[in-house]
């Protein structure tokens, strides 16, 4: 069974509505915008797993698509010594995915709870949200209360919001 598979089961299981929309691969955040079901309703977040400098503590940033990303920022508001992009191998091994494939919907499968979700506060902006199903060739999109009331609690993960402001 696909990872994607193993996503709309869990999510089935647990009685999670969604929407699901097959797509051809899309590898950039330019190309999953472009996608027909995105309008303004609905939010596409950009998906970001950080580390600290000894790679102990790792965390998955959520956040808008254009929003640009400051390190120094994110850190700051953690409170935690200065994060970096987490290496590729990281992904693997904690999540057993590859580039391309992040989304918060894979902490299903830390099982060990290393990882601590770190939700932007201005993905809210829009009425829908939406993340691959840690493959890039279908999206999943859910209502925001959906989400923040039922699949981010499905999760069993630390969750931290953030009010990250836009660099000057």
């Amino acid at each position: 069974m696909s990872i994607k598979e193993l996503v709309i089961q869990h999510l089935d299981a647990q009685q999670i509505p969604y929407t699901l929309y097959e797509h051809p691969p899309v590898n950039t955040m330019e190309e999953c915008l472009a996608l027909p079901f995105v309008t303004d309703s609905v939010v596409f977040c950009k998906n970001i797993l950080l580390c600290n400098r000894q790679k102990t503590d790792f965390y998955l940033y959520i956040t808008l698509p254009n929003k640009p990303f400051r390190t120094a920022d994110v850190s700051k508001k953690l409170q935690v010594s200065r994060l970096s992009f987490a290496p590729e191998t990281a992904l693997e091994e904690r999540l057993h995915l590859h580039s391309g494939s992040l989304s918060p919907l894979a902490l299903w499968w830390d099982d060990s709870h290393e990882i601590t979700l770190v939700v932007d506060h201005d993905i809210h902006s829009a009425q829908l949200i939406a993340f691959h199903p840690c493959d890039h060739t279908a999206t999943l999109v859910f209502s925001q209360d959906i989400f923040f009331r039922q699949v981010i609690p499905s999760l069993h993960c630390i969750s931290v919001e953030l009010h990250v402001p836009w660099p000057d």
